[in-house]
């Protein structure tokens, strides 16, 4: 997961990650066998052509994988939609039914004080909206996953790792909620803005946190053995000054056939991961290009510039959020079992609205992702100087994300460049930096251009 969609999910504690069920990764299809492949098409030469070397690329996967990737890539489109509806509807009868103004009710027997009102309501709150979006989760991140055959993890491992996910998301929002009602009854028609500046000095403690006490609860961190990989990550970071001395690896193949890496933490917490998978099914090559990615979002400042954007989506939310409860909340409010903007009977109204706001942005957030993970690509070519790794892990990446969309659909709906756009990067890169690689034929891990063919 890139930084700014961390931040934004992590700002989105106090909205969206409380009507929604626990995240998990999904597995990879069938994939093409470790190493590093370098089609013919792809050497450097005197008539090298991005363009062929790019189609000599996306021809490594099947008629059949690609065409299955697309369905499940595509598929995504309408789940989108259809978890908007639910999540809506959800919330729509928590409302209705006043359970939220019931939980408010209860809170305010067991609680005296406002802010231990709102923890208490918080408590209770969080997981009534995981039990009741539970049925949605489970078709997206179990029933779905293992339909498309992605999945390797078994309904206990699923469920096991959503209790953990609740548990964590609820502690949270009792933080989040608690700090957010206390700035709204002392702020009043202000709060809006009291709020966007807490939401995002929160998600930049979230991330701090992360590294350190939220990752270790879904998978162990161990740190990586002595050897070439450690050798090459550290030096990579090293050049790239990157305050790190060591790096860890995490047993995600318990849950995921995906590769993938991070550099994660602020001030202090930061660490380079990489899971079991990157390291035992690809190449070096490979990890270092996908290092030289995740170390782009570090030294480019991705977290910070996605903790600006998100505190400007949020602002913007969160004023209309403001004008929404003074529009009508003189006309559900009684009918609701909401007294003000303070109760938090009225947290489900909030997020609703919150919610249909996202929804709308998404192309505008998805785009900003899409340039920040284009500008990573280009830093970790530069950095990792590992074209060819990066053109096959971006194929690898192709078993489960669509290859070859059309420009609108790219540009609308895609928060990462396409497979076609990497390896097309990666080739024009190749191109201009020839001289460096023309003296070798393959990488020592390399299965040869044969298997490559």
């Amino acid at each position: 997961m890139t930084a700014r969609k961390q931040l934004v999910l992590l700002a989105c504690t106090l909205v969206v990650a409380l009507s929604s069920g626990a995240l998990l990764a999904a597995d990879m299809a069938p994939e093409l066998p470790p190493g590093t492949y370098i089609p013919d098409a792809a050497r450097p030469g005197p008539g090298f052509d991005v363009e062929r070397a790019t189609e000599a690329y996306l021809a490594l996967l099947t008629p059949e994988q690609r065409a299955r990737s697309d369905a499940y890539f595509e598929g995504g489109y309408w789940l989108q939609l259809w978890e908007f509806i639910y999540a809506i509807a959800v919330l729509a009868l928590v409302l209705g039914l006043r359970w939220s103004a019931k939980l408010r009710d209860w809170a305010g027997r067991v609680g005296s004080q406002p802010t231990l009102q709102s923890a208490l309501f918080a408590l209770m709150y969080v997981p009534l909206i995981w039990v009741l979006t539970l049925p949605m989760s489970w078709y997206s991140g179990f029933f779905r996953e293992h339909q498309y055959g992605l999945s390797n993890q078994d309904f206990g491992g699923w469920l096991w790792d959503g209790t953990k996910g609740l548990f964590a998301t609820t502690v949270l929002a009792v933080i989040a909620l608690s700090g957010i009602y206390a700035l709204v009854r002392r702020a009043g028609r202000h709060a809006w803005l009291w709020a966007t500046g807490f939401a995002s000095l929160f998600s930049v403690f979230v991330f701090m946190i992360t590294p350190v006490f939220l990752s270790p609860l879904f998978n162990d961190y161990k740190p990586l053995a002595n050897g070439p990989v450690r050798d090459a990550v550290l030096s990579l970071a090293h050049a790239n000054r990157i305050p790190v001395d060591d790096v860890k690896w995490s047993d995600e193949s318990k849950q995921t056939k995906r590769v993938s890496a991070n550099v994660s933490g602020l001030f202090g917490t930061t660490q380079l991961n990489l899971n079991d998978n990157l390291l035992n099914r690809t190449s070096l090559s490979e990890i270092k290009a996908v290092m030289g990615h995740e170390m782009g979002h570090y030294v480019l400042h991705h977290a910070f510039l996605g903790v600006a954007f998100s505190t400007l989506l949020f602002g913007v939310g969160f004023l209309i959020l403001h004008h929404a409860f003074e529009r009508l909340l003189p006309r559900l409010g009684q009918r609701l079992g909401i007294t003000d903007r303070a109760d938090p009977a009225g947290l489900p109204f909030a997020i609703a609205v919150l919610t249909v706001y996202l929804f709308l942005v998404t192309p505008l957030m998805n785009r900003f992702e899409y340039v920040l993970e284009s500008d990573a690509d280009l830093f970790g070519l530069n950095a990792a100087r590992e074209p060819y790794g990066f053109a096959t892990v971006s194929m690898r990446v192709g078993a489960y994300r669509k290859l070859n969309p059309s420009r609108l659909e790219e540009l609308l709906l895609f928060d990462h460049p396409s497979g076609r756009r990497r390896v097309e990067t990666a080739m024009l890169w190749l191109k201009e930096n020839q001289d460096l690689y023309a003296p070798r034929s393959a990488p020592p891990d390399s299965p040869g251009a044969a298997a490559a063919r």
